[in-house]
């Protein structure tokens, strides 16, 4: 009989602090950070509740060099990865004890606020959303405005486009 097992974990939430990167004995990079991940809902009686979880989550190798570089307190962040047990006994009690972490396997930047410089390498394509201020306090993003169609040319003006097809042509290529 097989065993189905199965752990993945995308979380989208913001660093609760900067990323700290240490080596291991043998040279490889270890990132690790906390993530805030927020849930709002509306209870029975019409109110706004939130709850928020606080997750560990370790990055190794080339990309927990790349978070540590390029991510700081309170940047927002998805993280996709795999849950870890770590286990073990409390010195003073003797106790067992145990803790999730997610292992990070991949990620992706939430916005496009360049850090010293060093983040345009992996901004998105198009235009990044004006960022404003909203009346918390807290950042609110605003889409760019929308892009204009090309204006008609004047009457008489020669126009680089071709004219439309008369509606009884019957020159058609298949």
């Amino acid at each position: 009989m097989a065993a189905f097992n199965y752990s993945k974990v995308i979380l989208v939430g913001r660093l609760t602090r900067d990323p700290e990167i240490r080596c291991t004995t043998d040279g490889t990079p270890l990132c690790q950070f906390t993530l805030a991940v927020s849930r709002v809902w509306r209870d029975d009686s019409g109110e706004n509740r939130e709850e928020t979880c606080f997750v560990d989550i370790e990055a190794w190798g080339k990309r927990g060099e790349t978070v540590g570089k390029y991510l700081a307190k309170g940047r927002p962040l998805l993280v996709e990865g795999r849950l870890r047990q770590d286990k073990w006994e409390d010195r003073n009690t003797g106790q067992k004890r145990s803790k999730l972490v997610v292992v990070m396997e991949g990620f992706s930047f939430m916005d496009t606020k360049p850090q010293d410089g060093g983040a345009a390498s992996y901004r998105s394509q198009g235009p990044a959303p004006a960022r404003q201020e909203s009346q918390g306090g807290a950042p609110r993003f605003e889409p760019p405005p929308p892009i204009a169609p090309p204006a008609a040319p004047a009457a008489g003006e020669p126009s680089d486009r071709p004219p439309p097809p008369a509606e009884d042509d019957d020159d058609v290529p298949f």
